[in-house]
């Protein structure tokens, strides 16, 4: 007896994949986006009101990162 397997496919597997490869660089570009955002406002600050809220300008890269990535 011989089995038919009609389990339709909608997409085509390489599609698939640089669809998957878009979507990963297009959350990339957004995280990026708001890592240069926030470094941006961080750093606007003046030295004045960063000791304020206990923040090192040698920091802000490192507290960016850490809030934007979680690293």
């Amino acid at each position: 007896m011989a089995y038919i397997n009609t389990a339709a496919h909608n997409e085509f597997a390489p599609l698939r994949r640089v669809n998957e490869l878009l979507e990963g660089f297009k959350a990339n570009r957004a995280l990026r986006r708001k890592y240069v955002e926030l470094y941006n406002e961080l750093d606007a600050l003046s030295d004045r009101d960063l000791n304020d809220i206990g923040i090192s300008r040698y920091n802000i890269s490192d507290i960016a990162r850490q809030h934007v990535y979680g690293a």
